[in-house]
């Protein structure tokens, strides 16, 4: 058992809300629920000791987070989608709703089309209303959007896991859990083993998740809850392995070789 406080933040994502579920019921552990905008942002500010981050933020702050081999977003037909109202050609100079500016979203379609640089950040639960009202043009969704655009009378443009396992051959890393370096390697670890167990407990018995996840979500229908944890919640989530840490390596050298990080 940790001995001592930490804080930890991750996203209200059923994706996360489930793999946490038992941890945040731990009388150790400061429970912190932000958009992954709002915790890349806070994480430059080293604001807590473990954090959800998109792993184009972490890619950033790799010097001071580690990345935790359990947890992350990670997989195959997962990646965001760019929606309009109808399927077209996006012009260079379109307007594109983002999720934010260090989201993996974002440097994905930076990769896909660095043409498009009429750029506009703002949460994800705003972008499908953004598109809708004539703010954007376009917008690239994450989340539990990808369930429902359909339904709300979009068309999907891009599909930038499918763009990007088509460039790649490898899953599309989204979102990791990383802690402070300076917490040190044995506190570390024994945080990983913690959220192996609280993973392995949400898998095991999810509907013990179930008042936890919804109680967060922003699309409560619970066939989109569902979906979501099945599609995000995979091996990778239990274990990065080899081929999770080639498709990591693979996004910064690519990122790299763009200019978009140095």
């Amino acid at each position: 058992m940790i001995n001592s406080h930490l804080t930890c933040a991750y996203s209200t994502c059923p994706n996360d809300t489930f793999i946490f579920c038992q941890l945040a019921q731990e009388h150790d552990i400061g429970v912190h629920l932000h958009d992954v905008e709002t915790l890349n942002r806070m994480a430059f500010e080293e604001r807590f000791d473990i954090t959800k981050l998109s792993f184009h933020a972490w890619l950033l702050l790799q010097d001071k987070y580690q990345l935790l081999n359990i947890g992350a977003a990670l997989g195959r037909g997962c990646g965001p989608l760019v929606i309009a109202p109808k399927a077209q050609c996006l012009k260079p100079n379109a307007s594109i709703a983002i999720p934010g500016e260090y989201t993996t979203a974002h440097l994905l379609l930076r990769l896909w089309n660095p043409e498009l640089k009429n750029r506009i950040f703002m949460p994800f639960d705003q972008i499908m209303d953004a598109v809708e009202s004539g703010k954007a043009d376009a917008g690239v969704i994450i989340h539990e959007g990808r369930f429902v655009f359909e339904k709300r009378g979009f068309q999907c443009v891009e599909d930038l896991g499918d763009w990007w396992e088509g460039e790649t051959g490898l899953p599309i890393p989204l979102g990791c859990i990383a802690a402070k370096k300076s917490l040190g390697a044995e506190r570390i670890a024994e945080f990983e083993t913690r959220l192996a167990q609280s993973i392995q407990a949400a898998i095991d018995d999810p509907a013990s998740t179930v008042a936890y996840v919804k109680a967060h979500a922003q699309e409560l229908e619970d066939t989109v809850i569902r979906e979501h944890i099945k599609t995000y919640v995979n091996d990778f989530t239990l274990d990065l392995g080899d081929e999770g840490r080639t498709a990591i390596e693979k996004l910064q050298q690519l990122a790299e070789l763009s200019g978009i990080i140095n």
